[in-house]
């Protein structure tokens, strides 16, 4: 089971984009504080960042009503991924694909902060908005890696 939810910041306003195919794609950072105890201060809070992504409709709802700095709960699954750098090695990183987002904290432009959810569901996916993977991507979003590319 590859399922993970997470509570949070953002750290920059979503960036949103079309892929080829039309499909919106929205990307943004998240910040979820970490207990982080400290001899001199136990209460002391650290802080882990991921990038997040989420495809369709509900990209373009993110990135119009999330803004820097709100605080967003965010449902979806841990994705690995690898590529090779311009010096010739192979990085890894991982990010978020998210299926559900939920505004903690939002407000379109001159309206106050409210709470709202936005939830996939069957009628946001129609035949036209079926998700084209990346070049590399199998048709779950999900990049095969042999045993050389396992950094362990």
């Amino acid at each position: 089971m590859n399922n993970v939810i997470l509570i949070g910041r953002l750290t920059r306003d979503p960036e949103l984009r079309y892929a080829q195919s039309g499909m919106a794609v929205t990307r943004f950072g998240l910040a979820v504080d970490r207990p982080f105890a400290k001899k001199e201060d136990p209460n002391a809070v650290t802080a882990d960042f991921f990038n997040v992504t989420i495809f369709g409709k509900r990209a373009e709802t993110c990135a119009q009503y999330l803004a820097k700095g709100r605080l967003t709960a965010v449902r979806g699954r841990i994705q690995n991924d690898n590529y090779t750098d311009k010096d010739g090695i192979k990085r890894y990183s991982v990010s978020i694909i998210a299926d559900d987002v939920q505004f903690l904290e939002w407000s379109d432009k001159g309206q106050r902060p409210q709470s709202q959810t936005y939830q996939r569901n069957d009628t946001d996916i129609a035949s036209d908005d079926v998700f084209m993977p990346e070049e590399g991507l199998d048709s779950e979003g999900y990049r095969a890696l042999s045993d050389d590319d396992v950094p362990f």
